[in-house]
């Protein structure tokens, strides 16, 4: 059972939220503070993420993408959830446009020796592989890493990293600067 972590009834400064206090007013016709209060007299503090997002889904009728929205932000506005913090753990997230194709972006991810050049010593397992659009990957320490490449056009791209089951915040801003990296990396092989 999750308790309150602050003992104030305000929420966290808006900035905290997932989304900006208009955007959720337009999209479920309630601002953050009249959410907090809601979700605060139905007991949402002390009921675990699923629970939430239904009795939102369910009692107040907010889309499934709007409900997740609203329990993530009632969450951090109750120290209950961190930001970049989900429910198996942390995550980071680090996106490049690419002037090249999507399949040749794949190809790099896919082909160990493409790979070393631009990510090099790097051993892990692909779960699953979609071409040229997604893979899913075990990291060596056991983290999910999910990539996603949109194509833009014939010879354009975006890749989007999400290094998954971090343990810290901190382990968040070391994964956002190795992908950064990574992925500089990768756009100067493949625009080279």
């Amino acid at each position: 059972m999750r308790t309150l972590a602050r003992k104030d009834s305000r929420p966290k400064p808006a900035a905290k939220m997932p989304v900006s206090d208009a955007a959720v007013q337009a999209k479920t016709g309630c601002t953050w503070d009249r959410w907090i209060t809601t979700l605060d007299r139905a007991g949402a503090a002390e009921m675990s993420h699923r629970a939430i997002a239904q009795l939102v889904r369910d009692r107040y009728h907010v889309g499934d993408w709007w409900c997740q929205m609203v329990t993530v932000g009632y969450e951090r506005a109750r120290g209950l959830r961190a930001v970049n913090e989900t429910a198996k753990g942390f995550a980071a997230g680090t996106t490049r446009t690419i002037a090249a194709s999507s399949a040749k972006a794949f190809r790099a991810w896919t082909d160990a020796r493409a790979r070393g050049a631009w990510l090099p010593k790097q051993r892990f397992t692909i779960r699953t592989a979609i071409p040229p659009r997604s893979l899913r990957i075990t990291w060596p320490d056991g983290a999910d890493l999910e990539v996603y490449i949109t194509a833009k056009g014939a010879n354009k791209c975006v890749v989007a990293v999400t290094h998954g089951r971090l343990k810290s915040a901190p382990a968040v801003r070391g994964a956002k600067a190795f992908w950064a990296a990574r992925l500089d990396a990768l756009r100067a092989e493949l625009e080279a």
